[in-house]
């Protein structure tokens, strides 16, 4: 046999002993079971897939430790980061992820009429489909049978008109000219 493969398994044999150990500094970083659980799962792979760079006789709890935190701290960033993209996606009035229920509109007031009939038919339409009908843009897009962006082009531009005709907002000279 060679040295690498009985390494390997030398390797294999002194991890099985430093397993509980490295449960508890997993608890340690995550407190959390399930957390600490899944995070000792990931070291031991990870330790087997790179043992090639162990080096025999150097400290392995140490270098399992190390392992271990590497990969928590990851998740933490991964973590943090999809949170902060979620997050902006919520924000984002154009994003297309799933939402929660809104109630349904079953009629609008007079001025809110008026002024949806005001805008230009390319936007009232989506408006009426999006904002009050509660179709996704995806829907409206099938619907109307135009690309999901021109639907969120639309809708944007049409809020927008909206709001200024509704003096909620002045409307740009620039964004005049778009509603001629």
């Amino acid at each position: 046999m060679s040295e690498g493969v009985e390494d390997l398994r030398d390797l294999r044999v002194e991890l099985v002993e430093h397993v509980r150990a490295l449960r508890a500094r997993a608890f340690q970083l995550c407190r959390n079971e399930t957390d600490a659980e899944d995070l000792v799962h990931d070291t031991v792979e990870r330790a087997l897939r790179f043992g090639h760079t162990y080096e025999p006789g150097t400290n392995l709890r140490a270098w399992l430790y190390r392992i271990a935190t590497t990969v928590f701290l990851s998740r933490k960033r991964r973590s943090s980061r999809e949170r902060h993209a979620l997050e902006e996606l919520r924000l984002d009035p154009c994003s297309w992820t799933a939402r929660e229920p809104l109630p349904a509109m079953s009629s609008l007031s007079p001025t809110m009429a008026r002024a949806v009939g005001d805008l230009p038919a390319r936007y009232a339409d989506v408006l009426r489909l999006v904002d009050l009908g509660d179709l996704s843009y995806r829907e409206a897009a099938e619907q109307l049978s135009v690309p999901m962006g021109t639907v969120m082009s639309r809708l944007f531009r049409g809020r927008r008109q909206l709001a200024a005709s509704l003096e909620l907002v002045p409307m740009a000279p620039e964004s005049a000219a778009e509603a001629a």
